[in-house]
């Protein structure tokens, strides 16, 4: 199966290569900027081609490039693919936000990765600090057949396996449910409140905590914390602790803060990210 690769010589592009390196796949790799070139072929040795030749039988095609260029980039090859081609997306921002092309005798799979969980039985030193994924530690990833034949969400999903493995496991969703995971779950609500967490923490150190203590504190009552949370243990709050997020809930967070999930914010958060 002929895969060629758009945007291989950026962050992503170079991941996505180093793990088809070596696969059942014929990858060819294209990247227009010089720089991005010579990245690819320092960290995986492989040349780039122009984006024609790529295109040319390719089965797939992996869009490695920015949420913000996914429109152009497909306005300009999706003329010269073949019907029955699977065009694959990394995030499912563009195509939530109506950015992809009009075809409809070609494949749109959307796929992205869930990140390594912070609850783990990872032993390897490797796979204990590979925060993203995609290199030692195992990640889950979610997928959605956005259109095209049911059979191509096995292919779909077999390039998504080997793009981003190790792989734990592999959920299958829609668009609209991935654009709840991201941005709405994972950057509007998860990195906010990481955000806050990592202010509040600055603020005890500037009221006199050493900063190295109030970290240690922090990260540790985290992981407790998300664990019994999050039901990875079996275990409960203190009395004290419960009474804690009775009062902070609603000194925190405003009454209405879940509406973020209803369609037209999350169609309104795309929009301002693509």
């Amino acid at each position: 199966m002929k895969i060629a690769l758009i945007g291989a010589g950026g962050k992503m592009g170079v991941r996505l290569s180093l793990n088809l390196e070596g696969s059942s796949y014929d990858v060819a790799h294209v990247e227009v900027s010089e720089g991005g070139r010579e990245r690819l072929k320092a960290a995986v040795g492989a040349d780039c081609v122009p984006q024609a030749e790529a295109l040319k039988d390719a089965d797939a095609v992996i869009l490695a490039v920015p949420d913000t260029m996914i429109g152009k980039v497909s306005a300009g090859l999706v003329d010269d693919l073949a019907p029955g081609t699977i065009v694959v997306i990394l995030d499912a921002a563009a195509p939530a936000a109506g950015h992809l092309p009009e075809r409809s005798d070609i494949t749109y799979f959307v796929t992205h990765p869930c990140h390594p969980p912070i609850f783990n039985d990872e032993t390897d030193p490797a796979a204990k600090r590979d925060f993203f994924g995609g290199v030692a530690a195992r990640q889950a990833i979610v997928s959605a057949l956005m259109q095209g034949p049911e059979e191509h969400f096995a292919l779909g999903e077999g390039i998504a396996r080997t793009i981003f493995q190790p792989i734990l496991r592999s959920h299958r969703v829609t668009v609209e449910q991935m654009a709840m995971l991201e941005p709405g779950l994972s950057e509007t609500v998860c990195a906010t409140l990481l955000v806050a967490m990592k202010d509040a923490m600055d603020e005890v150190v500037r009221r006199g905590v050493d900063k190295v203590a109030a970290r240690d504190f922090l990260l540790g009552h985290m992981n407790i914390l998300g664990a019994v949370i999050m039901e990875e243990v079996d275990g409960v709050f203190s009395d004290a602790c419960n009474k804690a997020i009775e009062n902070g809930y609603p000194r925190i967070l405003r009454d209405d803060w879940l509406g973020l999930f209803e369609p037209d914010e999350i169609a309104d958060s795309i929009r301002r990210i693509t």
